[in-house]
C-alpha cells in the first residue's frame, strides 16, 4: 500500500481480502488468524486515514470457494465441508468477483471500512 497509494486517484476504492478466520477461533490456527485480523484493522485504520482523498477502504473475506485448489479433493471432503456452510454449498469463484465489483464501483459509493463476508454464512453463525 505504500507504494501504490501515491499512485492511487482521489475517490478511489481499496478491497483487501481476508477471511472469516479474522473472527472466529479455530483449532491451530492462531497465527493466520491474527493476520487476517490485521488484514481488517488496515481497514479500519486507512478508511479513517484516507478519508480527505475520498478513498474508500472496504475488505472481502471470503469463505470455501470452488477453485482449482479442490480440484483433486475427494468428492467426500467437498461434501463434509460443504456441510459446514449455512447455504449447503461451496461458493463460486464469480460470488467473490461480484462482490469485489461492487465494492469497487459507485454502486458502493458510501460503503467504506467494511468486512464483506461471501462466505455462505460460515461466519455469522
Amino acid at each position: 500500500m505504500q507504494k501504490a497509494l501515491p499512485l492511487f486517484t482521489d475517490g478511489g476504492s481499496i478491497i483487501l481480502t481476508s477471511s472469516g478466520v479474522s473472527i472466529k477461533g479455530f483449532a491451530a490456527a492462531s497465527v493466520y488468524s491474527a493476520t487476517k485480523a490485521a488484514v481488517r484493522s488496515f481497514a479500519r485504520c486507512w478508511t479513517t486515514d484516507l478519508k480527505q482523498r475520498r478513498i474508500r477502504v472496504n475488505v472481502i473475506s471470503p469463505g470455501p470457494i470452488e477453485t482449482p485448489m479442490f480440484a483433486e479433493v475427494p468428492q467426500e471432503e467437498k461434501a463434509r465441508l460443504s456441510s459446514t456452510v449455512p447455504m449447503g454449498r461451496l461458493g463460486k469463484p464469480d460470488e467473490i468477483a461480484s462482490a469485489a465489483v461492487f465494492l469497487a464501483s459507485d454502486e458502493s459509493s458510501y460503503v467504506t471500512g467494511i468486512e464483506l463476508f461471501v462466505d455462505g454464512g460460515v461466519a455469522q453463525v
